[in-house]
């Protein structure tokens, strides 16, 4: 599916990819669940986040905080506030340190639990998109926080482009395993 362009696709993509996430979870063996991910003998892998996550817990976890991000993010700027997407003193240049943040405070967490969160935040998100127009959500300047980008953009990176970032790397570590 194309990059969404309009409210409906996007809609539809976030909630099509994240049935795509969840059925791959649950298609995944017993080893697949408690093998720890390693990817270190791919040297094309070399993103901070294939050393980052190790299991698909992790993965989940990651996507549940993307999606606290956006949430914040767009309550952040309702009635005219500005806030920025990344936290302080976080920026797109520093994005790694934020994840690994992420991860450390999420470790006592487990795949039950990330499940539950992700479920939730995910159908948060859909609900947060609903409540904008098409032309709020694609529209150049309609969003002033997200600059010369459009806000329908950024749910698409928290969601559909998210959810197949996930799914790649699950499936990396399912190859892996074999």
């Amino acid at each position: 599916m194309p990059r969404p362009r309009n409210k409906e696709d996007l809609l539809l993509a976030a909630e099509e990819n994240f049935e795509k996430l969840n059925t791959l979870i649950d298609s995944l063996s017993e080893k697949e669940m408690t093998t720890s991910f390693d990817f270190s003998a791919d040297v094309k892998k070399t993103e901070a986040h294939w050393k980052r996550d190790k299991n698909v817990r992790d993965v989940l976890i990651h996507l549940y905080e993307w999606h606290r991000l956006m949430l914040r993010f767009v309550d952040g700027n309702a009635d005219g506030k500005t806030m920025q997407f990344l936290p302080k003193p976080y920026n797109w240049r520093t994005i790694a340190s934020m994840n690994q943040v992420f991860w450390e405070q999420n470790q006592e967490t487990d795949m039950e639990e990330a499940k539950k969160l992700l479920a939730m935040s995910h159908a948060e998100v859909l609900e947060k998109i609903k409540g904008f127009s098409n032309e709020e959500l694609f529209l150049s300047k309609a969003f002033p926080a997200v600059g010369g980008s459009v806000l329908g953009s950024y749910f698409v990176s928290a969601t559909s482009s998210h959810y197949d970032w996930a799914i790649r790397k699950i499936k990396a570590h399912q190859k892996n395993c074999k």
